[in-house]
């Protein structure tokens, strides 16, 4: 249904990896907004050149961006982020990501992750299925928890506050835990390498695109208490057999809260 939004997306992410590789290894400024996270020259000039592109090939549809905020209205909006992870493009570190998705009626149908300094892209279309670099993908089969392979962001987000319990249970029950923060979590467990990723506060720009990757994927994504995504919300994606067992053990009763 929207495989026409979907080669659109994948030229985008073409011209977003193309300029974010122009800058990544190199000098650029680095300047710090309002909550202190960082922007770099390359976040904006993405931005731009996607919002360029899009007023062109759909003007009537509208834009949410990080760097640029919301313009235009009507049902369809594209959501984006340039650079997902600009802290660890800054510190030079391969995993970052471009994410662009498309919103009918403010439920993601079309995301793209590009991931373009590990040569990693997904892309999914509601009822198309996802895939990696052209190749379908599929969650994993895990089970239970101490089959799983547990994902989650920065350590200092589960050491207190009201989540640390049930997180760091769950980590110490798992087969095995890594912090791989951003984008690329969502993603392994999208095409099945891992089964759990948890994230605090992620806005819109954040998880829409991975929201489709991770549906069409037969995986399952929501808040920590099971409820549908929103704005600055948590996040939680799974392989959806796991999704209910850890949405319990994450509740205010497990966790402390």
């Amino acid at each position: 249904m929207y495989e026409e939004e979907l080669i659109f997306a994948n030229k985008l992410a073409d011209r977003a990896g193309e300029i974010g590789l122009g800058f990544f290894g190199g000098s650029f400024e680095v300047r710090f907004k309002a909550d202190l996270s960082p922007v770099t020259e390359a976040d904006v000039a993405i931005e731009e050149a996607v919002r360029t592109a899009i007023r062109e090939r759909y003007p009537g549809d509208g834009v949410l961006g990080e760097e640029g905020g919301s313009e235009g209205g009507g049902s369809r909006r594209w959501i984006v982020d340039p650079i997902d992870g600009t802290k660890n493009f800054a510190d030079g570190v391969q995993i970052w990501s471009n994410l662009i998705a498309l919103a009918v009626d403010d439920e993601p149908v079309v995301g793209v992750v590009n991931f373009p300094a590990l040569g990693e892209r997904y892309e999914a279309a509601a009822g198309d299925g996802a895939r990696l670099n052209g190749t379908p993908i599929h969650v994993s089969r895990a089970d239970r928890v101490s089959r799983s392979f547990f994902l989650f962001a920065g350590m200092e987000d589960w050491l207190d506050g009201p989540y640390a319990a049930g997180v760091q249970s769950l980590v110490r029950e798992a087969r095995r835990n890594r912090g791989f923060g951003d984008g690329w979590g969502h993603c392994l467990v999208a095409r099945g390498s891992a089964d759990v990723m948890v994230e605090l506060e992620l806005a819109t720009w954040d998880w829409a695109a991975l929201k489709v990757v991770v549906q069409e994927a037969g995986g399952r994504i929501s808040q920590f208490d099971g409820s549908p995504l929103v704005h600055g919300g948590t996040v939680l994606a799974t392989n959806g057999l796991l999704h209910e067992e850890i949405v319990a053990r994450l509740g205010p009763a497990q966790s402390g809260g």
